[in-house]
């Protein structure tokens, strides 16, 4: 067997140099990024050096008794791994040389091996293991050498029921991975302007990721936040509450992408599996499925048949349709209240679609645009609910199997149609399609809690809260929470919100409504004042003022104010809105008459009309009844 290296040797090779005791390896003074097995590996070859090192060998030494992965693949991987940091290849070899079926063997030049030394002592035989070259000083009695065999084959006996019960056990107190994150890959381009194509290869790789069911993943608003952080694995880790960490790297030549991606356990820091992948750009998405599929295999994650024909039925893209998906998406989720950036992101989605006519996952993207350029105000609805819808049925003649596109679906359904029984169909697709895809779980709590399901609703809340920690899931909850009107829900989660952003206008118009609806009207009116501040003015948070001046004895105030937003067009333009201020006059016939045409016009803010407090003057007429009844809301 392998001789164990002593703890505080360093060896020297080429510009190399390995530090087997603090497992790091430098080149010409620089740390390089090897850990884990392939440390090992490496150790034990250049333990060896010129010497055939047999896969007996390095099963035993380094995929020890706790480490319950795949060992040809993980060996392979490790040697891959190897080889990529050395600039080594296994066609021609200037450091690992494979042996077919035997082991792999140290060829390259040494500059500090004791064991290289030792193999030119006198007395060396060729093929001998090093650790076996002793002189002996003087001829032992035959007996003396038969004791010490059968003590020896008694303690080797002993070893292996050791090992074996070590194995048994050890494995069943070793937990499973059932959660991972993706951090954002790396760019080795060199070019800052390559950054949005690593971004964008994280994001698909946490996108495919996702359809596995049995394992938690992570969303990408949440890993974001890690991109180029210096942080120990194990500590984001612990932030993030995964039980492993994908890290990696992406570099893009001319027609090629190399992709490089490693699985570590987060307790442990330690290194389970690695692959280099090198592709044609056209192959991109059949690469993400292979590391997507390789990554789900490592962790033992259960694939439905169903989610292994996801992984494995990409097909060839056209590299430049691709690229302008690419930099749609990232115009799209960085910035989806925007109406500027979302016709940015229109425009890349068009173009990929032009450059590419069966790329599915531009036309979900394009129709995400259109919704979102309604939601903004910067499209008219009709013509986004049309736009969206053609977008969404090509999308779905391509490939029907695509999370998104079910939950835009849903959102249409929901938003725009007010076709509850579709709606709920089609956010539980999504989430069945992609069960870790966070927008979905966000989108179905929001609509669970609207219609009133509210045990349903509150556990997709939970489930966001294991997936997504980002702006995104904090507006989603707290708009579940105030649809249900769950105001010490809403009080929590907003807090929460706003220490993520404490400008966020949204969040402080919610803590205000919390902070009323349980009774502490003074707080309210501080965080209705703030989120006038923070939205510009914004008719809706002085309403709420308003409401709040009155349920405090101000009313001379509050009429005040609801006056000057009755003279302002603006303000009274959304018939939602204005039905708000005539409720809050006291002028309910004005009130009631401008929510049906807010009815009548399908208005996105209606939807709020069985949960906002602002209309609870209004909630015992038989005409708010009955409004509520033709929208199926009560």
């Amino acid at each position: 067997m392998l001789a164990a290296a002593p703890a505080s040797r360093v060896l020297r090779f080429d510009n190399f140099e390995l530090n087997i005791r603090a497992g790091e390896l430098r080149k010409a003074g620089v740390k390089v990024r090897l850990q884990g097995q392939p440390i090992q590996v490496l150790a034990a070859l250049l333990n060896s050096p010129g010497e055939l090192v047999t896969l007996e060998q390095l099963r035993a030494q380094v995929w020890t008794a706790d480490t319950f992965v795949d060992f040809d693949h993980s060996l392979h991987n490790a040697i891959a791994r190897i080889r990529e940091v050395l600039g080594d290849s296994a066609e021609t070899p200037r450091y690992i040389e494979t042996l077919p079926r035997r082991g792999y063997r140290y060829i390259g030049p040494v500059a500090d091996f004791p064991a290289l030394r030792a193999a030119t002592e006198p007395g060396h035989r060729a093929g001998q293991p090093l650790t076996l070259v002793t002189a002996p000083k003087r001829k032992r009695l035959p007996i003396l050498v038969l004791a010490a065999l059968v003590i020896g084959a008694l303690f080797t006996l002993g070893l292996v029921a050791a090992t074996t019960w070590r194995y048994l056990h050890v494995k069943a107190a070793v937990p499973p991975i059932q959660s991972i994150a993706v951090l954002p890959l790396d760019n080795l381009s060199g070019d800052p302007s390559e950054e949005f194509f690593a971004d964008g290869m994280t994001d698909q790789l946490i996108t495919d990721l996702a359809k596995v069911g049995s394992l938690r993943v992570i969303s990408r608003t949440s890993v974001m936040r890690y991109k180029g952080a210096k942080r120990a694995l194990p500590a984001i880790a612990r932030e993030l509450n995964v039980d492993a960490i994908v890290e990696g790297s992406v570099i893009r030549s001319g027609p090629r992408v190399r992709v490089t991606a490693q699985l570590i356990r987060a307790s442990t820091d330690q290194h389970l599996w690695a692959e280099t992948y090198d592709r044609d750009l056209g192959d991109i998405l059949i690469l993400q499925g292979e590391v997507a599929d390789a990554i789900a295999q490592q962790v033992r994650a259960q694939l439905t048949p169903n989610q292994q024909s996801q992984l494995r039925s990409a097909r060839v893209i056209n590299p430049a349709a691709y690229e302008d998906y690419l930099r749609g998406r990232l115009y799209f989720t960085n910035e989806f209240t925007n109406p500027d950036s979302l016709r940015k992101a229109q425009h890349y989605f068009e173009d990929a679609i032009q450059k590419d006519s069966n790329f599915a996952l531009a036309y979900a993207g394009l129709a995400d645009t259109y919704v979102f350029l309604a939601y903004a105000g910067a499209l008219q609805k009709d013509r986004a609910y049309r736009s969206a819808k053609n977008a969404l049925a090509k999308a779905a003649q391509l490939d029907d199997s695509i999370g998104e596109i079910h939950d835009t679906l849903g959102a249409l359904s929901s938003n725009f149609d007010w076709d509850w029984e579709t709606a709920d169909r089609e956010f539980s697709r999504a989430i069945a399609l992609a069960p870790s895809y966070s927008c979905a779980h966000e989108d179905r709590a929001i609509f669970l809690a609207l219609v009133g399901r509210r045990a349903e609703a509150l556990a997709e809340i939970a489930k966001i809260h294991q997936l997504d920690y980002g702006f995104s899931a904090a507006y989603s909850e707290s708009a579940a929470y105030s649809e249900l009107r769950d105001y010490p829900g809403l009080i929590d989660s907003s807090q929460r919100a706003l220490l993520l952003d404490p400008g966020d206008g949204f969040q402080h118009y919610s803590l205000g409504v919390g902070y009323e609806g349980t009774g502490k009207l003074q707080e309210a009116i501080a965080e209705y004042q703030k989120a006038i501040e923070t939205s510009g003015g914004s008719p809706g948070p002085t309403v709420a003022l308003a409401h709040a001046y009155a349920a405090v004895g101000r009313k001379a105030e509050a009429e005040r104010v609801l006056r000057g937003l009755e003279s302002n067009s603006k303000a009274t333009a959304s018939p939602y809105t204005a039905a708000t201020i005539y409720a809050g006059l006291g002028e309910n016939d004005k009130a009631l008459e401008s929510l049906e045409k807010a009815r009548s016009e399908k208005s996105f803010q209606i939807l709020s009309l069985k949960s906002d407090l602002l209309l609870d003057t209004l909630r015992p007429n038989p005409r708010f009844q009955n409004l509520l009844r033709r929208m199926s809301l009560n």
